[in-house]
C-alpha cells in the first residue's frame, strides 16, 4: 500500500470520528452562513414590485386559461356521454 492510500484511508476514518453535529461543527456552519449572507445581493424595492406583479399577472392568465380548458373538456365529456 503505498504513502497515498495510507493517508486517504487516515482522512476517512478521521472523518467518520466527526460528528456533524457537534457544537463546534454547528457554530462553523453559522459562521459559514453569516459570511455568504453578506455576499447576497438584494434587487431594489421597484424590481420587486415589478418582479412581483409579473408573477401576479401570469398566475391570473394560467388560473384562467386552465379554468377555461378545464370547463370546455367537461363540456366536452359531459356530452360524449350523454
Amino acid at each position: 500500500m503505498g504513502k497515498k492510500t495510507k493517508a486517504i484511508k487516515k482522512q476517512d476514518a478521521t472523518k467518520e470520528k466527526k460528528s456533524s453535529f457537534s457544537p463546534a461543527q454547528i457554530k462553523t456552519f453559522i459562521d459559514e452562513v453569516k459570511v455568504e449572507f453578506t455576499k447576497i445581493v438584494w434587487p431594489d424595492k421597484k424590481v420587486t414590485f415589478g418582479l412581483t406583479g409579473v408573477v401576479i399577472v401570469f398566475s391570473i392568465l394560467a388560473s384562467v386559461y386552465l379554468g377555461s380548458v378545464d370547463i370546455l373538456l367537461g363540456k366536452l365529456i359531459d356530452s360524449i356521454l350523454r
